[in-house]
């Protein structure tokens, strides 16, 4: 990570995040403006944003988007969707974007499953990865099947371990109860656990989360622990043979998890 950046996740609406990350002068990252509020007072305080990150189209990470662009000029990268208005780089996987300001380069990554264009930006250390990978979860299936958004949690799960993963929503507390039910036996959760659950007590994110930590302690990318299978199938009350079906019931049992 280069010296000197700052990534901060803004609270809005019930749950979300809008992520900045910036540098000592100010000059900004935003991903996945809901509210353009959140960055007009951070701007008012020296903040100048001089790009925006789309992950998907759902309104909660767009809303902000159109006031946004009335009070600054900074480009708006987002995949290749109509419901995404106001995009002037439209992106796909594999592609680079440079940010000369922050040091940094992001590479596009899709991950379609949550919806069929979802993309996340994985740079420096940091990955933005809206819906996808949450911490101790990840996101419904509304668009796509589960063999596509396994395939997208294998492509982020396949970076390197110190990632900051910068997920959109602030589940961390229930993920934490479904992945304790999902694996009654995992030591290293059950002390995260204890980490995540003061940290929320104490009106503090739980996130950024590091990618070693999710690989530790997150089911969804915990799919090939054979021993979990018999366990997953008789809550899902879905066959398990191999690791798709294994997600697949998992995010099954997900769904109705209460």
């Amino acid at each position: 990570q280069p010296s000197g950046l700052k990534c901060e996740p803004f609270p809005e609406f019930e749950d979300n995040y809008l992520w900045t990350l910036r540098n000592h002068e100010g000059f900004a990252l935003i991903v996945d403006p809901g509210d353009a509020q959140i960055v007009l007072r951070q701007m008012q305080t020296g903040l100048k944003p001089i790009a925006i990150f789309i992950t998907h189209h759902h309104h909660d990470h767009i809303d902000g988007l159109a006031e946004l662009m009335r009070h600054c000029a900074a480009p708006v990268y987002a995949p290749e969707d109509p419901r995404i208005p106001f995009a002037t780089h439209r992106v796909r996987h594999g592609e680079h974007i440079a940010l000369p300001e922050l040091g940094l380069d992001f590479r596009v990554i899709a991950v379609p499953g949550h919806t069929m264009s979802h993309v996340a930006y994985y740079g420096g250390e940091f990955l933005f990865c809206g819906d996808t990978l949450f911490s101790l979860g990840c996101g419904r299936l509304f668009e796509g099947t589960p063999a596509q958004m396994l395939h997208s949690l294998d492509l982020l799960a396949a970076l390197p371990a110190q990632t900051q993963v910068c997920c959109s929503h602030e589940y961390t507390l229930s993920n934490l109860c479904f992945a304790e039910a999902a694996e009654p036996d995992n030591p290293e959760r059950d002390e995260i656990g204890r980490q995540i659950r003061e940290k929320r007590q104490q009106s503090r994110p739980s996130l950024p989360s590091r990618l070693a930590i999710e690989l530790a302690c997150n089911p969804f990318l915990r799919c090939d622990q054979t021993k979990l299978w018999p366990h997953w199938s008789r809550k899902s009350q879905l066959v398990i043979q191999n690791r798709l079906q294994a997600f697949t019931a998992l995010r099954a049992w997900k769904d109705h998890f209460r």
